[in-house]
């Protein structure tokens, strides 16, 4: 057995915490940051309406849908390379939507986003509950980030505003590029290199993919049900609830 290879103590710590609340900052503040600029995405890429609300539901959808996978992958690959390619191609995602010509090249991107932020989200807590194990630090570094974590979806609104006034709409993506770097960079210096044991089993393929399936369900449903309604034949599908002859229209 080849046991983790992890200090918390021979590290800074409150520099790791850092890196990883910078990080979850990201992945949070980006399901909120382009709802302020969709209007001048929708006129400058020729969207519709309907277009328009996906470029928003595909970020949650891949995100939520692939949560569950990204930890398992978090688990056989490493926190810190998990958390270095997950943040890396959030990088390069976000670059693609914001020099996006298409409607369809800027979905993609959101969706590739919400792909890469499954990878990084888990590995985050990860290296969260392993920096900081116990002790009187603990409670103040979870204090640290749930409040990072919680105002991301403020600072990505005020964000998202001040861009796309001052800047573009596609700053609103392009903005995570240097972003990510910096954070990048500090990662390589604060986390350090670990050996892990795998967990016991191969990748259960199937298993992830009915999860993942479930989850991914579930979220188009809260998201379809915006539009079609709460009793919608489809919704209700979406949750695994078809709808009977005798339920009310």
């Amino acid at each position: 057995m080849v046991s983790r290879v992890f200090h918390p103590a021979a590290t800074n710590r409150w520099a790791v915490l850092g890196v990883i609340s910078a990080a979850q900052l990201m992945v949070v503040l980006d399901g909120s940051v382009v709802n302020i600029a969709l209007p001048d995405a929708q006129l400058a890429l020729g969207m519709s309406d309907a277009t328009r609300q996906w470029v928003v539901t595909a970020y949650g959808l891949t995100f939520g849908g692939l949560l569950l996978a990204g930890g398992r992958i978090s688990d056989r690959w490493g926190r810190r390379r998990a958390f270095l390619v997950g943040l890396i191609g959030f990088a390069l995602a976000s670059g693609l939507g914001g020099l996006a010509v298409t409607p369809a090249m800027l979905i993609a991107a959101r969706a590739l986003q919400g792909v890469f932020a499954a990878a990084l989200a888990p590995s985050v807590l990860s290296l969260l509950t392993l920096t900081f194990p116990s002790g009187p630090d603990r409670a103040t570094a979870f204090g640290i980030f749930s409040a990072v974590a919680a105002g991301g979806g403020a600072v990505g609104l005020l964000l998202g505003g001040l861009l796309t006034q001052w800047a573009s709409w596609r700053w609103t993506l392009l903005v995570n590029v240097p972003l990510a770097a910096i954070v990048a960079l500090a990662a390589l210096a604060a986390i350090p290199s670990q050996k892990q044991d795998a967990p016991p089993g191969g990748l259960d393929l199937l298993g992830a993919a009915l999860a993942t399936g479930a989850v991914t369900s579930l979220v188009y449903g809260f998201s379809t049900a915006e539009v079609s309604g709460w009793l919608a034949e489809p919704t209700l599908i979406l949750f695994g609830c078809p709808r009977w002859r005798w339920w009310p229209s």
